[in-house]
């Protein structure tokens, strides 16, 4: 069907002869823009095409606007990831430890939402913060409520997180208030004499006692966390006359992995409680055991051989933090000493830091931290300075010179 154009008013141009009008089935005709169309002729709607641009976005002159047009075509090969890929990421994209609190702490996230009616995944800031809200009603520690909301909010789409600083001003305030009602209750540091205790304990004729008193010695010595322990390989020991050297693989403060050797002095005096001793025995059991690589650190039964850990999915031949704490306070309760129940291996490495400090040295290299650790110097090194310098001294020495005269 032909339309005639019409001609302005007053154009001067007479019109053309109308032509002969066909009758038209007015069903078989749609409206478009005022005009009377067949449906075979009508023309398909073009959507204009959306600039591709951004607040970032740099146009040189005379360059067209970028529009979709310009994209690129993604297909479902963009998008995939290969098996081996996909196993690592479910794997090792974090720490064992932190992955397997994050899905717990998750998947707690997911109860409450549905207990809630709330969507858990992509949630809404109000979810987030009332999630926050609710977890604070609980009286946790203000560092593992924000160890809850990091494990939530990183499992958000990118582009999707909710806002975080209503509440992180939410958890300031409760950190003020928490900490005036309670104090956190840290692991008692394990001095030298209570490591000797700790040690004599030991037989050193059974490979469990050879394995405990290697974790004591070393532990305390390179200030190791537990982390760094449960994690510490065969071929990471270099065993020397004036000590061991220890490559850390791993550590909080180096989460890129790039490494770093840890030296441990040998103790001039009885050889049982010498920390290259101790290691030269723990590995030569291993060897008898059959072990020459993989994790220094093994599960052993009560008869002094490897215990099986086919089962074990995550942490396979590596034993957990959890195994050593508890090797460390059974030695505690074993010695007799004060507080048994609450001695860790964290306290190997704190008084090792301790007594590090108490000497006029700094543990920061020894221990791993970062170079100027606020944590060194209030825990460890302002602590030795506050104890050396007490005026109670000052008091005593008087004693001393009066006594004297």
């Amino acid at each position: 069907m032909s339309v005639v154009p019409a001609l302005p008013a007053g154009s001067g141009v007479a019109a053309p002869p109308a032509p002969a009008v066909q009758a038209v089935d007015l069903e078989e005709v749609e409206v478009v823009e005022g005009e009377l169309v067949d449906d075979e002729l009508a023309p398909a709607p073009v959507a204009p095409a959306k600039p591709l641009v951004d607040q970032h976005t740099i146009l040189y002159p005379g360059q067209a606007m970028p529009t979709a047009e310009d994209g690129p075509r993604y297909t479902r090969r963009d998008y995939e990831v290969s098996e081996e890929t996909a196993r690592r990421l479910e794997e090792e994209s974090a720490p064992r430890n932190t992955d397997r609190t994050y899905r717990y702490q998750r998947r707690l996230f997911e109860k409450w939402c549905e207990g809630m009616g709330r969507v858990a995944r992509p949630c809404t800031t109000a979810t987030y913060v009332e999630y926050c809200a609710h977890l604070i009603a609980q009286e946790l520690a203000p560092n593992s409520i924000s160890t809850y909301l990091s494990a939530v909010r990183t499992w958000m789409p990118d582009d999707k997180k909710p806002g975080t600083s209503l509440a992180r001003a939410m958890l300031r305030e409760y950190r003020k208030s928490w900490s005036k009602r309670k104090r956190v209750k840290k692991a008692p540091p394990v001095t030298a004499a209570m490591a000797r205790a700790m040690v004599d304990t030991c037989d050193l004729r059974h490979p469990i006692g050879l394995r405990d008193r290697f974790v004591i010695l070393v532990g305390r010595k390179a200030l190791n966390r537990r982390s760094e322990l449960s994690q510490l390989e065969v071929a990471d020991l270099v065993v020397e006359d004036g000590g061991v050297a220890e490559w850390v693989a791993y550590s909080k403060n180096d989460q890129e992995a790039v490494g770093e050797e840890t030296w441990v002095p040998a103790d001039a005096g009885d050889s049982r409680y010498d920390p290259v001793a101790a290691t030269r025995d723990w590995l030569n059991i291993l060897y008898r055991l059959g072990v020459s690589e993989g994790p220094v650190l093994r599960a052993l039964t009560v008869a002094g051989t490897l215990q099986s850990r086919a089962t074990a999915k995550v942490s396979g031949d590596c034993v957990t933090g959890d195994a050593i704490n508890d090797w460390i306070r059974g030695r505690a309760f074993a010695a007799g000493l004060k507080n048994w129940q609450d001695i860790t291996s964290h306290g190997l490495r704190r008084g090792g830091a301790q007594e590090i400090a108490d000497a006029g040295g700094d543990p920061t290299k020894q221990g791993r931290w970062k170079a100027g650790s606020a944590t060194v110097k209030k825990e460890y090194l302002d602590r030795a300075q506050g104890r050396a310098e007490n005026p109670w001294h000052k008091v005593a020495e008087k004693q001393r010179n009066e006594a004297q005269q």
